[in-house]
């Protein structure tokens, strides 16, 4: 029996020890943190090695926690990112802090790996679109899904949706002035021609329609949808215009209906509201939704957003999605750079904008039982991003707080959904 005692407290003397100093590894994402865009790809990583994350929002900018292991401890030194490994008494410290009532910090339990799918043509490079690039750079996995994928049942398979620079409405992104006669053109036009053919629409412009409906009951059912650039507007108008013909003959083989503005139903569409179309086939442009450069009066210098501030206690989902170190954000140019803010349901949640010329550039809202983000811009390095350019080397920007956006973006589905605050 003594024996037996002394084993237990042998034991107890072994364990104990072990407890007392077990440690917590915390990536910070304030001004400290080394490599803002790859402390992502690690988080992700970690969930991956089913090693749940705390998400500390607004603590330090929207910092990463979990329980330290030598193995993911290596992994953040392979990859160059910045961190700090305390005790658990020092991190219990942290959560008491973020817990008090008067502070405008939460922590948000990711506990899943987000299935990833980017929607793009299988010939697209990683760097023609912002949210690859950054995902690449990240090392964060994803499945290239398009047109067929869509239309043969797939999306249920993911959790996250990404849209970049599409044309929803089948005009090629209204190319067709200063590029019809390039092969590239010529060439896309042709795939996509095909493509509708081979799955059983007369027009590009029907299966682009039959895309984003599918796409909106995906959301419906739980789905996560992230938008940039031209695919927000034109994804909208696609719903709208469900039925109806208002692309042009050099682009889908007939006219147009003369009174399809009339015909569009503003009830269908995610985001915008009371849009007029830019019928002009020749004209670079969709709608009147996008503000143009010569009524914003920015240029490069002074182009910046400010990002809100939510509650995070009592709204986490905004909160997420708005984690930086920054809250002012270079702004930056795509085919649709910004929104017009009076053509936006009240209901959207505005997440960023530049209240001086009323245009809202970044913007979240829930659909059934998912929800959307849209995000004005092509490429939150490189300000005008023009056809045949370099890609960007994300290297030379590891702390961008504009590509910061996309990434939260991406560990948004990955976030435990906790009880709703009554």
């Amino acid at each position: 029996m003594k024996s037996f005692r002394h084993l237990i407290l042998l034991i107890a003397y072994l364990v104990l020890p072990f407890h007392a100093f077990s440690s917590t590894v915390l990536i910070p994402m304030d001004e400290s943190q080394k490599d803002h865009l790859k402390s992502y790809g690690a988080a992700y990583w970690v969930l991956s090695k089913s090693v749940s994350v705390d998400w500390l929002l607004n603590y330090r900018g929207g910092s990463f926690a979990f329980q330290h292991a030598p193995q993911l401890e290596n992994e953040l030194v392979v990859r160059g990112i910045s961190y700090q490994v305390i005790s658990d008494a020092q991190y219990n410290t942290i959560l008491t802090q973020i817990s008090d009532p008067e502070a405008n910090m939460d922590v948000m339990k990711l506990e899943k790996v987000p299935k990833i799918a980017v929607y793009t043509p299988k010939s697209k490079m990683p760097w023609d679109d912002a949210v690859t690039l950054v995902l690449t750079y990240a090392e964060i996995p994803y499945d290239k899904i398009y047109d067929e994928e869509i239309m043969r049942g797939d999306l249920p398979k993911y959790d996250w949706l990404h849209l970049h620079h599409e044309d929803f409405t089948g005009q090629y992104g209204k190319f067709y002035s200063s590029y019809r006669h390039y092969p590239w053109y010529q060439e896309q036009q042709r795939e996509a021609e095909a493509s509708a053919k081979s799955l059983g629409f007369k027009k590009v412009s029907e299966l682009k329609g039959a895309v984003v409906r599918t796409i909106r009951d995906f959301c419906a059912g739980g789905g996560f949808l992230f938008a940039m650039c031209s695919a927000t507007d034109t994804y909208d108008i696609a719903l709208a215009a469900e039925g109806v013909d208002f692309i042009e003959s050099m682009y889908d083989g007939d006219g147009a209906d003369p009174n399809a503005q009339s015909k569009l139903d503003f009830s269908k569409t995610f985001a915008f509201k009371d849009f007029s179309l830019v019928r002009n086939p020749l004209e670079y442009e969709y709608s009147n939704i996008d503000m143009q450069p010569q009524e914003r009066g920015l240029t490069e210098p002074n182009d910046f957003f400010q990002l809100f501030t939510f509650s995070a206690k009592w709204d986490p989902i905004p909160t997420m999605l708005t984690q930086n170190h920054a809250k002012t954000i270079k702004g930056f140019m795509g085919q649709t750079t910004a929104f017009r803010k009076s053509l936006v349901k009240p209901e959207v949640v505005v997440m960023g904008e530049n209240k001086e010329v009323g245009e809202i550039r970044y913007m979240h809202g829930t659909f059934a039982r998912g929800t959307w983000t849209f995000y004005g811009g092509h490429d939150p390095e490189d300000y005008q991003h023009l056809v045949g350019e370099d890609p960007t080397d994300l290297a030379l920007h590891p702390n961008s707080p504009g590509y910061r956006l996309i990434l939260n973006n991406i560990l948004f589905p990955a976030a435990k959904k906790k009880k709703q605050k009554t």
